[in-house]
């Protein structure tokens, strides 16, 4: 019997979870089907779930046929809930399962689910549902989705001549071979899916459960058990606590085998569950391929790497809402905010004791609606959420040496850094070509790891910095004087003394989020349409005419784009359909303004300062961050022109 590990994702509204019912149902392992609409189905356990009619949180099955044993992982289909659905892809599923509604097409949250498949290099079935719906074209539904994923993508409905043909187009090794009139194997089709050349599509509709026979028949002949190496690895992917509150650790065993009540990274493993649905087992160890959750780890994180590298999210939260606690108190409403941060560390709940106020970070609208039913229905905590800011970010243009020194009486530090700029949406990557009779090997360490430490800010607004390679180039310590914490205190303030240096040669620059957007309209609305994309000073491709309607696709600012949908709505009455991925981090298209608004001021940043401390006479005293250079003691590498 295979085994194997399928995560299934769509566009929301596609039928995804109706789908996994309909896979369970058909292959026995659940005795009555379950409707998202009417709140019963098996996967969708959660109390809002059932309520909204929407998939929130990744859950587990087991699907099990004759010759198959399925972890099936239903994944959220709403954009605002992308981080789960990536957190699910991170475990490294066997294959994907990716649903295209046949009356909606690829649209651009699929597309965005593609790339991410693409990043995770994850083997992909599509199956294309609700083809029961009058007016149906499966082959422009086909054609639609060769031309917006990928040509690879062949019908496996029907395994006739013109099937091998296309199969055989796709790799030139095996064209030969066909061409020579030899047989295309099973095992050679296996492979090409496998190496993301072929992308096997089915049809159905699974809610009249036509086309899932065949589709499980299709699983079954054309998946390939994966072999695990005999080294323990892991991959955490997802938090959640049960019932009683116990926490739990989601984790999908990618080699050797663990045992419950043993000891992972420094804590205790409890108990070792395998879950169905809402239910579990208790099981004595789970081995290579399994996906169990495990109670007793506190310090475990979505994307955590054991015995492997962490993985990072391509989907970020690009809107902050502050915290409005009502009636309630608001170190309570923090201590709750924590517990579904832990969950979900994307929300980044953070608190100013300045202003005694919490912020929270979100995709959009429906996940702060989610968060505020969360919070009143586990904590009876009833708050509301009031606008806050988009989340600017910033970067570098050119390099520079930035350097930092710590050197009150009694302590000395110093620090060199090389800050690059790094290709966009890089995030931060850092680097040590320090050598060791420079700095020791235990010095070089706690830089590396203040480093990585915290999340550095610029200058400019104070907002993070990101799309930099920082590397570790220097610097100078004393056998007598250093002590703990004297590098990482030269460590922060380097960064910021090499950032103020580029400020004011107008080397850095902002960045906000940008949306991709797919807009449908009439066609007599399209004018209305392109004027509200240039006046949010969007960018869009050529409109394209799909009979009496107008498909426009852009990217535009989210500050500008964030409430549209609601102008859509009302200028069409209700007729047109918009989407919006978000894209990325691109340069500010108000920069000035931004600035202006956020007076943010480096110098006063007494948390992040600048400027460095040295020892002159027997006393300590501060060295303004443009003096630093003239007053370093170890030499600087690339010397300032």
């Amino acid at each position: 019997m295979k085994t194997i590990t399928m995560g299934i994702l769509a566009h929301v509204d596609a039928g995804k979870t109706t789908l996994s019912e309909a896979l369970l149902y058909k292959a026995g392992n659940l005795r009555n089907l379950g409707r998202v609409d009417n709140g019963d189905a098996f996967l969708d356990t959660n109390t809002l779930e059932k309520k909204r009619g929407i998939t929130i949180f990744s859950h587990a099955a087991k699907l099990t046929t004759k010759d198959l044993d399925i972890t099936l992982l239903d994944t959220p289909g709403h954009v605002d809930f992308a981080s789960q659905t990536e957190e699910t892809l991170g475990i490294l599923v066997d294959y994907a399962i990716l649903v295209v509604s046949a009356t909606d097409g690829v649209v651009s949250y699929t597309k965005a689910l593609w790339r991410l498949l693409q990043r995770y290099n994850v083997p992909t079935y599509i199956f294309v549902n609700k083809t029961d719906i009058a007016g149906t074209d499966l082959k422009q539904v086909l054609a639609d989705i060769q031309e917006n994923l990928d040509q690879g993508c062949i019908d496996f409905s029907k395994i006739d001549d013109n099937f091998y043909e296309n199969i055989a187009a796709v790799d030139d090794d095996l064209l030969e071979k066909y061409l020579d009139g030899q047989a295309i194997e099973a095992a050679d089709i296996q492979g090409l899916i496998l190496q993301r050349q072929v992308f096997p599509v089915f049809f159905g509709s699974a809610l009249k459960l036509t086309g899932i026979p065949e589709f499980l028949a299709g699983l079954d002949k054309w998946t390939k058990e994966k072999t695990f190496a005999s080294d323990f690895k892991a991959r955490c992917f997802k938090i959640s606590h049960d019932q009683k509150g116990e926490r739990l650790s989601w984790l999908r065993i990618l080699g050797g085998s663990l045992k419950a009540k043993t000891m992972l990274n420094d804590e205790k493993i409890n108990q070792l569950r395998s879950y169905n649905g809402a239910k579990f087992t208790v099981v004595p160890e789970a081995k290579a391929r399994d996906v169990v959750a495990a109670t007793g780890l506190k310090n475990t994180y979505p994307g955590e790497g054991i015995g492997i590298q962490d993985t990072h999210a391509f989907f970020k939260p690009v809107l902050t809402y502050r915290v409005n606690p009502g009636e309630h108190d608001i170190h309570e409403c923090l201590k709750a905010l924590k517990v579904l941060e832990d969950e979900n560390p994307q929300l980044h709940v953070t608190w100013s004791e300045h202003l005694q106020e919490i912020h929270v970070q979100v995709m959009g609208e429906i996940q702060l609606e989610i968060l505020q039913q969360l919070l009143q229905e586990r904590f009876n905590l009833a708050i509301r959420f009031e606008q806050g800011n988009i989340l600017y970010k910033e970067t570098i243009t050119k390099p520079i040496e930035a350097v930092g020194h710590f050197e009150p009486l009694r302590h000395y530090a110093e620090v060199h850094l090389l800050l690059e700029s790094g290709p966009a949406n890089s995030g931060i990557v850092f680097e040590n070509k320090c050598d060791l009779e420079v700095l020791t090997k235990n010095w070089q360490h706690q830089i590396m790891t203040a480093l990585k430490s915290k999340e550095h800010l610029g200058v400019l607004t104070g907002s993070p910095i990101t799309d930099m390679k920082i590397t570790l180039i220097g610097g100078k310590g004393s056998l007598g004087h250093s002590v703990g914490g004297d590098f990482r205190e030269a460590t922060y303030r380097a960064i910021r003394q090499g950032l103020m240096e580029l400020k004011v040669r107008d080397q850095l620059q902002l960045l906000e989020p940008w949306y991709d957007f797919y807009l449908e309209v009439e066609q007599d609305q399209v004018g209305r349409a392109l004027n509200d994309i240039q006046r949010m000073h969007g960018k869009f491709d050529t409109p394209e005419n799909n009979g009496n309607r107008t498909i426009i696709n852009g990217s535009a600012p989210v500050s500008e784009m964030r409430d549209y949908a609601t102008e859509v709505r009302n200028y069409t009455h209700g007729q047109g359909i918009f989407e919006c991925v978000v894209k990325g981090y691109l340069p500010c298209h108000n920069t000035d303004e931004v600035i202006a608004a956020k007076d943010y001021d480096p110098v006063s940043d007494l948390e992040n300062t600048p400027n460095s401390v040295f020892c002159s006479h027997g006393a300590g005293h501060t060295v303004t961050w443009d003096q630093v250079p003239q007053t370093a003691h170890y030499p600087y590498t690339y010397p300032l022109s």
